[in-house]
């Protein structure tokens, strides 16, 4: 498989070979010009990303956020009808979405609330098929937000070995004391590590996001990508972004997210309708509630928007951990509720 033969980039030449159009769009105060088609794959900020994930330039593949590095991984690994996917539940639905949109069989392995939602990787061994060609490890997961110790990842991708890729999804390091996986990388041909720009550096809207893996793996992976991935103005600002002034501003604002965290752990304790909250290393909690329906009704009406996902946490809702002032809204909303202690 081949990547995309893309018509040549020069700058500061006279481009007649794209069919572009010569005239330069004053929308917006671009660096590049809207006219011209962007890079292929963007290879300085390939290099920025690559550089802050902790890895090789050539270990890396930007994308439109990890939601694309799903897709692309699925679609790279499973064939139609034939290969297999294995998640654990609860965890983030877009596994099981593109699994399904690929034709690709799906495995979920069962989480326990009592167990605060442990990763059992002895469950997965055990549950895994020959077929098993991707096992995805949301750690922080969403929406429990437990991590997967390191000695059992490693674990899973030595027994695993060549028969399965361990796909590690870390969309919410940032917010715990644990180092990244792409350390591993060195040690271990069949792990990929998902990273995204849209929590921690706050750009969801601009979906960037990368995928991380073995050279050999990540030229596949190039190949299947669609050019032109990531639009200039998304780029540039995304390039802005990387700047250490502007990871110093980043860095702070995952420092008082976490203490806004733990701030909301300790309030909704005192909370009597509360039944439990579970410990959290990501920018949420998940939060076990007497009447989970209710307090999302009152919730809304105060106009504030939390996840309730039903099924197995149908007791349970999911609270992004918002600014001071946000977190203060929802408080008063559930001071409200009957039931609390907190006057």
């Amino acid at each position: 498989m081949h990547a995309y033969d893309a018509a040549e980039q020069v700058d500061d030449t006279i481009r007649l070979n794209a069919n572009e159009s010569p005239r330069r769009s004053t929308i917006g105060n671009f660096r590049r010009p809207l006219n011209r088609y962007p890079e292929v794959r963007p290879q300085k900020l390939q290099a920025a990303l690559a550089k802050r994930f902790g890895c090789r330039a050539d270990q890396l593949l930007v994308t439109r956020g990890s939601s694309e590095a799903i897709d692309l991984v699925i679609r790279t690994f499973c064939r139609a009808g034939m290969d297999g996917v294995l998640v654990t539940s609860p965890s983030f639905s877009m596994y099981r979405h593109y699994a399904e949109v690929q034709g690709a069989g799906l495995i979920e392995v069962e989480t326990l609330p009592e167990n605060d939602f442990a990763i059992d990787v002895d469950a997965i061994l055990a549950a895994c098929k020959d077929s098993t060609r991707l096992i995805f490890i949301c750690s922080p997961n969403n929406p429990t937000g437990t991590v997967l110790a390191r000695d059992e990842l490693e674990r899973l991708l030595t027994e695993r070995g060549d028969a399965s890729a361990i796909v590690v999804d870390e969309a919410y390091i940032e917010f715990g004391d644990k180092p990244s996986v792409t350390e591993l990388l060195g040690r271990h041909s069949n792990l990929l590590v998902l990273r995204t720009l849209s929590k921690a550096l706050g750009f969801a809207g601009a979906r960037c996001g990368a995928v991380a893996g073995p050279a050999d793996v990540i030229s596949i992976l190039n190949a299947v990508q669609a050019p032109y991935a990531l639009a200039t103005p998304v780029v540039e600002c995304v390039e802005d972004a990387l700047q250490d002034d502007q990871l110093e501003l980043a860095e702070q604002a995952v420092l008082d997210t976490i203490a806004e965290r733990e701030r909301l752990v300790a309030a909704l304790t005192n909370y009597a309708f509360v039944g439990k909250v579970w410990p959290s290393d990501a920018n949420f909690l998940l939060v076990r509630f007497e009447d989970a329906a209710a307090v999302m009704r009152r919730c809304q009406e105060q106009n504030v928007l939390l996840r309730h996902f039903g099924g197995a946490l149908d007791d349970c809702i999911r609270i992004s951990v918002g600014s001071r002032d946000e977190n203060d809204q929802l408080l008063r909303a559930l001071d409200t509720l009957k039931g609390t202690d907190n006057g």
